[in-house]
């Protein structure tokens, strides 16, 4: 018996030097990450930390929020160097790359999906004020907002697949973007509900909840978009 716990302490030799490797890998990622993406998005961040109610300005804020998808595909692109990479990751190079790799397409994808989100901003507005005069319109608000979480979960998910598939063309990436949206709803609920985190730490404290919240938070959407792509894409 002290034979065999003697092996068995000999076996444990704590935690391996990768590991801790791969620890720092993640952690500076996510710092880097954040600071990147603040960088970026400057403007927006600025805008956040000065106005006292976005709520109550959200057309401003929401053209502002057209840099969001570039930066967005630089830090995906950081999130796959990582995982292709491991240890040796540089997560500022790989995010310059992938922003600059990715720009014109997300770009597009930015546009298309702030015009949209604008446009059902516009219309749940209209039927807010006009829920008193005319009646039935309220049942409009169900329709726009499924409208502006499809909008989100699709441009999101079109990113993904920009730093996943580059020489994919957009509308081809667009199109198996919105069947990876619907056919895994779960994902996009998640996605939201991340994002709405987000959101909210943004706008609360934004200058913690931007050094903290979003690298983590997208690291798990970037996976789950990631494990979709390549869950169609496998071989049967």
């Amino acid at each position: 018996m002290s034979a065999v716990a003697g092996q068995k302490r000999r076996r444990w030799a704590g935690p391996r030097f990768e590991t801790f490797g791969s620890i720092f890998g993640f952690i500076y990622t996510f710092l880097a990450g954040n600071a990147l993406l603040a960088v970026a998005n400057a403007p927006l961040v600025l805008s956040l930390s000065l106005v006292a109610d976005p709520a109550a300005a959200w057309p401003f804020f929401l053209a502002l929020s057209v840099t969001l998808a570039p930066s967005l595909a630089g830090i995906f692109a950081a999130f796959k160097a990582l995982n292709d990479d491991g240890d040796a990751v540089k997560p500022v190079a790989a995010f310059l790359q992938g922003y600059k790799r990715s720009f014109a397409k997300a770009a597009v994808l930015g546009v298309g999906a702030v015009s949209l989100l604008m446009f059902l901003g516009v219309d749940l507005a209209l039927v807010h004020n006009l829920a008193g005069d005319v009646q039935g319109i309220a049942l409009l608000v169900p329709l726009i907002v499924v409208a502006a979480a499809v909008t989100v979960s699709l441009a999101v998910t079109a990113i993904a697949g920009v730093v996943l598939l580059p020489e994919a063309r957009l509308k081809s990436i667009l199109k198996a973007s919105l069947y990876l949206v619907v056919q895994r709803w779960y994902l996009s609920l998640a996605m939201l509900i991340l994002l709405g985190i987000i959101v909210s730490a943004a706008v609360l404290q934004p200058v913690l909840g931007i050094a903290l919240a979003p690298a983590p938070l997208l690291f798990v959407i970037w996976s789950n978009a990631s494990y979709a792509f390549h869950a169609v894409l496998r071989p049967a």
